[in-house]
């Protein structure tokens, strides 16, 4: 887009130049857009903050809710303590190290920005009614025998699209972990059935006790040999879980649950970390081939 208005500009600079009022629009304009990519970082930086705050404070301090926060200190280091620091590279063993961390924090934080667009469309559906064979609500953890908040609002959204998908049987998939005092299964259809759910529409997967079980065990319920499968869970989930169906060969659509809204900062950054575990070796491999390049250049100077 800014290179189409670019080329726009360019091609009709005469009759523009004979409107003082469209130039002022064109100047403030990208005055606006020029202080919006300069002040986002900043921005970023306070939101993850604030927000890592607000996630110790209403979920206890362990390291998972310590993301955001973490999150936020590195990127301030790195826009502006790490810039300084290349003053202080004038040897080509710094000087190559300071490029290779550059590179490795940029190539980073572009991965994280296409993830979190990727799991942005994947979010995105224009209809409920997807003609499904099976609703899989993937489970979260329970309080002994009652589910959480977060797994209630993947729950009634199963429901929801259980009314839309009328054909369809609802997977409970959940095993039983520690501090539970039954499958995590067990409490979701209970919880459905209160909420009017007919219980001959309901399945129970009770042995997974991962997202990559979840999917695994839910598969060998169905009896269909080519199901439409809608799978159901958190809003920040849904990517990383579609990404593990797809390394099981499992074919479905992903629907996602709303949570609020500093957890799922967090739990998001969570999700990327989970995505780079299931995809390390592509990124070590890219981040390693350029580290070489940068170190087989910088000698090539060295040496002359």
């Amino acid at each position: 887009m800014a290179i189409f208005l670019f080329f726009a500009v360019s091609q009709y600079s005469e009759q523009l130049v004979s409107h003082d009022w469209i130039i002022g629009i064109l100047t403030a304009l990208f005055v606006i857009t020029v202080s919006c990519v300069l002040a986002f970082p900043g921005l970023l930086i306070v939101m993850f903050f604030v927000e890592g705050i607000k996630v110790i404070r209403h979920e206890g301090i362990k390291p998972s809710n310590l993301l955001s926060m973490l999150f936020s200190l590195l990127l301030y280091a790195y826009l502006a303590i790490w810039p300084g620091i290349g003053d202080l590279t004038d040897n080509t063993f710094g000087t190559m190290l300071y490029v290779i961390v550059s590179f490795s924090a940029i190539y980073i934080l572009s991965l994280m920005s296409m993830y979190s667009f990727s799991a942005v469309l994947n979010l995105i559906h224009l209809k409920k009614d997807r003609d499904a064979d099976y609703i899989v609500v993937l489970g979260s953890g329970i309080n002994g025998t009652r589910v959480t908040p977060l797994l209630t609002a993947r729950i009634e959204k199963g429901i929801d699209l259980l009314s839309s998908n009328p054909n369809a049987a609802l997977i409970m998939s959940g095993g039983q972990g520690p501090g539970e005092d039954i499958p995590e299964s067990e409490a979701m259809a209970a919880y459905a059935i209160d909420r009017g759910v007919d219980k001959e529409r309901i399945i129970m997967e009770a042995k997974s006790v991962s997202t990559q079980e979840n999917l695994l065990f839910s598969r060998r319920l169905m009896e269909k040999e080519k199901p439409k499968i809608v799978i159901v869970t958190t809003a920040y989930h849904v990517f990383r879980a579609l990404l593990l169906a797809k390394q099981q060969g499992i074919k479905c659509v992903g629907f996602g649950a709303k949570t609020k809204w500093y957890f799922t900062l967090n739990a998001l950054l969570r999700e990327f970390a989970g995505y780079l575990r299931l995809t390390w070796k592509k990124h070590a491999a890219v981040i390693g081939t350029v580290s070489c390049v940068i170190i087989v250049a910088k000698l090539i100077v060295w040496l002359k």
